[in-house]
């Protein structure tokens, strides 16, 4: 009967005749026969189930075995026998070279009908010692699949005891050598099963054998660790790691943390390979076992292993989120790792570039998966908004992207970030500051953030940015006595000269802390300003002063010399006067009181107050108050101030007024037309370039800095509980009080009062309204009549005959900007641009003003910003709209430096004298050499850092395909279908590169 079925199966009869035919051997074999016919027929349908080169062939031999395990046990059971198994598992079957790859699904085939026979244990004896064995040799995922396939179906083949341990341990080496050769979506599929398979063996066991969990997850960390490995594991270790209990989560991460024996670098290369297994699309719980490693690493305060991981490892992540199948884990894991890398902006910033495209992705496939990422990412982005402000120009695609998306409110961010931070204790990643390899393209240098003191950053930045100031300081002689101005200098020389790209001022900053602020939290930059100017100011004024001899200048009087010999220096840079008029409304007595200042604190007019339109406050185009008429039984007082500044009545001929004004770059000498009513004077159409600031600082609602200066010198009705006690009447009067600059500044400092104390919640809050800030001032000074005239025959400064008033520009040099909505938290930062009298101006010609070039147009918007370490260009587009993108940052305050002009030229033909603006200062001996010693002490930090970096990086496991992702979504945005980011599905291409 085996010949005939051998000569049909081997025929060239169709496949339905053969089919007929076999039935009816098939048939025949139910029915009784002899033991040598049995192992004939038994030979035969092995050799056509094992050999066979077809399916055909394969299954009717399958038929064939079958029937005779089920009607011929006895033949079946002599035939299929331990040494017959033995010979199969370790010889093969077949011609050498061709063996059959069907032995273990041969004898899974068989084993269902020996189960109750003699012989059993001894095949299952041997059974679980040769798939141990094969485990060892490391068979194919195809191969372990069908081991993992024989074990499930016959658990008593599974090794026992130490074997059992052994077995697993092996298992799992054999799972992370898996590759998947093939970029074909069924092959991949196929792979996919054939790790599930083996995977789910495992978990068999341990479900059975808790015992063997641990070691088999020791061996697992074993090989993820491993730094000698030529390739890389397979990501299908994740389908392991799946099956573990959670509730053995705490103790697993507890004890590898405190694991003495691990190093750093093997714990590095484990966690990095464990974040690659978010793009295994089979895993379930793997988010949740990343994050609590991550977690566990924290704890134990291996910061250094958390950084270099996150950074080399955050782009790849957020990369999977263009996948539906590995959003939710992938997602998770970016979440943990944005929020907890709280002390640097460097890991979101490595995403900035690639949000919006990720954006455009999801909101291109429009399905449920991708609406909740898209929210969840949206909050994401806005954590680390206000975690890390400051970066403007890099936000704005950002935000542009994610602005139609929900908006977390700040409880909300605080919650996230409070609990996913790494530490409690800021101070312990002190250390662990940006690292910058270089100085900023800019060449300026930053400060380090020591812990909410971006105030202080900001302020020192603006200040180093002052640069008569600065030239000031540097040029200070040894032994000046003036400790804290001696501190100031060294910070100033090492922003000056260091080859660092961020230095630390912790020096400066134990030396200029006020006594009453908090160590750690968050100040207000305009209070330790004043506080630094004021200490300044005492120490050089109470302490051994040494000025350099000005010369005798023929335009200096002796008087004046002594004047400015007499100030201290931030009297010269920063000092200003106003006086402080106060007129009895019954006799129209007038009281004055002149008061120095280093800046002006600038209020809001109520929100129902309209400054620009209302009659009430001072018009700007008169800037003597317009006092409101005395009662009329008032004596006429001809001497009285008032008088002369009244409104001029209809037919007289009144002196032009002098402006506040916002303007364009525009010499100090331009004839401006004044602008009648009570706007802002600006002279826009003169200036293209003012045209589009304007436009761009001041949207239609908002108020401008010179409406606040404006408020600031209107006229205040004293009554009520504020009147005023009058001597020359001596009792209480209803009066006003007016403010008049008598002196403006070199460095004019606004404040913009925005922290106002709310009553209600007893908190102060943030006044948010958005004020245009002008890159050109005219500011109105009360001068003596003779000093006017003298002006006005010399034609400088744009003084009016029998104003009293002269105006003096000043040009925008420094915004600091606060974000957020109060004074005791949010964060600091300024743009800041040198302002100096060489600054090119377009000329005037027969009234029309000469466009400057464009060269010296960029040298004019030349801005830069400075966030703690990071510096880069910017523009003064970029200061007037900050507010536009970003509500909660706003201009807090402004350093203004006055132009070229008759009250500034003094101050500065003395400090040219003294050599203080002609070139760079030169530092004194121990000042240079601490510098340079720094500096080489750096390159041997960075030469150092470079080895030991190179050493981390190259421990951690390659990703070459990180963002084929992203970038094949970018240049192809037209595809559809397939696996395509917007269609979410399963082209061969991408899905390769998802898993692998």
């Amino acid at each position: 009967m085996d010949k005939i079925l051998e000569a049909v199966v081997m025929s060239s009869y169709p496949n339905n005749v053969k089919q007929g035919l076999v039935r009816c051997v098939i048939e025949a074999a139910k029915q009784p026969m002899d033991s040598e016919q049995c192992w004939s027929m038994l030979e035969l349908s092995t050799k056509l189930y094992l050999t066979g080169d077809t399916k055909y062939k394969r299954e009717i031999g399958k038929e064939v075995l079958e029937v005779y395990g089920h009607y011929h046990p006895e033949e079946f059971e002599e035939f299929f026998n331990v040494r017959f198994l033995l010979s199969l598992l370790q010889e093969g079957y077949g011609p050498l070279g061709k063996r059959s790859h069907y032995v273990l699904d041969y004898i899974q085939l068989g084993l269902q009908f020996v189960l109750e026979s003699p012989s059993a244990n001894s095949i299952f004896s041997l059974l679980r010692i040769e798939v141990l064995r094969k485990v060892c040799e490391r068979p194919s995922p195809k191969q372990c699949a069908k081991i993992s396939k024989l074990l499930t179906q016959h658990p008593q083949c599974i090794p026992t005891g130490q074997h059992q341990l052994l077995f697993c341990q092996q298992l799992i080496r054999c799972i992370g050598q898996f590759q998947c050769i093939s970029e074909g979506e069924e092959e991949i599929m196929e792979f996919l099963e054939q790790v599930n398979k083996v995977s789910g063996l495992l978990q068999r066991i341990w479900r059975t054998q808790t015992s063997a969990i641990l070691p088999s997850l020791k061996e697992l960390f074993t090989i993820i660790s491993s730094t000698e490995e030529q390739e890389a594991p397979s990501n299908a270790l994740a389908s392991v790691v799946q099956f573990v209990p959670l509730e053995l989560m705490d103790g697993v991460i507890r004890n590898l943390t405190n694991d003495d024996s691990i190093t750093d670098v093997q714990m590095m290369m484990a966690i990095g390979r464990m974040i690659d297994w978010v793009s295994w699309p089979l895993g379930k719980n793997i988010d949740k076992w990343i994050i609590a490693l991550l977690k566990g690493l924290a704890a134990v305060k291996k910061f250094s292993i958390l950084i270099e991981v996150t950074l080399s490892k955050v782009e790849k992540v957020f990369s999977k989120l263009l996948y539906p199948i590995v959003r939710e884990g992938a997602l998770s894991v970016l979440q943990y790792m944005l929020l907890s890398f709280q002390h640097s902006h460097e890991a979101f910033h490595l995403l900035l570039p690639h949000i919006p495209r990720l954006v455009a992705s999801l909101k291109k496939e429009d399905s449920n998966s991708a609406t909740s990422c898209l929210e969840q990412l949206a909050e994401l982005i806005h954590c680390m908004f206000f975690r890390f402000s400051g970066f403007p120009d890099l936000y704005e695609p950002v935000l542009e992207a994610v602005k139609a998306l929900p908006i977390p409110n700040e409880d909300r961010i605080k919650h996230l970030l409070g609990q996913n931070a790494w530490t409690s204790q800021k101070n312990e990643l002190a250390c662990f500051y940006p690292r910058l390899a270089s100085k900023s393209e800019t060449g300026k240098i930053g400060l380090i953030n020591l812990g909410n003191t971006c105030y202080m950053n900001s302020i020192i930045q603006s200040l180093f940015m002052a640069s008569d100031f600065r030239h000031s300081v540097l040029n200070l002689t040894e032994g000046n006595s003036q400790p804290l101005m001696t501190k100031l200098q060294w910070l100033f020389a090492f922003l000056e000269h260091s080859q660092r790209p961020a230095i630390s001022p912790e020096s400066f900053l134990s030396a200029s802390w006020p006594p009453w602020f908090t160590p750690g939290a968050q100040q207000d930059c305009s209070e330790y300003l004043k506080y630094l100017l004021d200490r300044l100011h005492e120490e050089e004024k109470t302490g051994k002063r040494i000025y350099q001899k000005l010369k005798e200048s023929s335009l200096m009087s002796q008087a004046v010399e002594q004047h400015y010999l007499n100030k201290t220096l931030i009297e010269k840079m920063f000092g200003g006067k106003i006086m402080t008029k106060i007129r009895c409304l019954k006799c129209l007595n007038v009281s004055s009181r002149e008061e120095a200042f280093t800046d002006l604190s600038l209020a809001f007019p109520p929100s129902d107050r309209n400054v620009r339109g209302s009659t009430s406050i001072l018009p700007v185009e008169e800037i003597g108050p317009q006092f409101i008429e005395p009662p009329e039984n008032a004596g006429q007082h001809t001497g009285s101030p008032w008088i002369r500044r009244k409104a001029p009545k209809a037919g007289d001929h009144a002196a032009p007024p002098v402006l506040v004004k916002t303007l364009g770059f525009q010499e100090p000498r331009e004839a401006a037309n004044p602008v009648r009513g009570n706007d802002v004077g600006v002279d826009a159409a003169k200036d293209p370039l003012s045209t589009a600031g304007e436009q761009a600082c001041a949207p239609k609602d908002s108020r401008s800095v010179p409406d606040l200066i404006n408020y600031f010198l209107s006229p205040e009705r004293l009554t009520a509980e504020n009147k005023y006690h009058c001597e020359n009447c001596a009792s209480l009067q209803d009066a006003e009080k007016v403010a008049e600059l008598t002196e403006g500044p070199h460095y004019l400092i606004l404040t913009l009062l925005r922290f106002s104390f709310d009553p209600r919640t007893m908190k102060r809050k943030k006044i948010l309204d958005n004020v245009s800030i002008p890159v050109v001032l005219k500011l109105p000074i009360l001068v003596a009549p003779e000093e006017t005239e003298e002006v006005c025959q010399r034609g400088k400064d744009g003084a009016v005959p029998g104003s009293g008033f002269m105006t003096v520009v000043y040009d925008l040099c420094s915004v600091v900007v606060h974000s957020g909505v109060s004074s005791e938290s949010g964060h600091y930062y300024c743009y800041s641009r040198e302002c100096t009298d060489t600054v090119p101006h377009g000329q005037p010609r027969d009234g029309v003003p000469k466009p400057a070039s464009d060269k010296q147009l960029d040298f004019e918007i030349q801005w830069y910003l400075f966030n703690d370490t990071r510096v880069s260009f910017s523009s003064f587009e970029s200061v007037s709209n900050v507010t536009s993108f970003f509500p909660k940052d706003t201009a807090y305050v402004l350093f203004y430096r006055q132009r070229a002009g008759r009250q500034s030229c003094l101050l500065r033909e003395a400090l040219a004298e003294a050599g203080h603006l002609h070139g760079e200062p030169s530092l004194h001996k121990d000042l240079m050499e601490a510098i340079s010693k720094d500096n080489i002490l750096f390159l041997q930090e960075q030469e150092k850092e470079a080895r030991n970096r190179a050493a981390y990086i190259s421990a951690l496991p390659k990703s070459p395909l990180w963002w084929r992702d992203l970038d094949r979504d970018k240049d192809d945005d037209s595809s559809s279908g397939g696996c395509s980011p917007a269609a979410g599905g399963g082209g061969s291409g991408s899905f390769h590169g998802l898993v692998f």
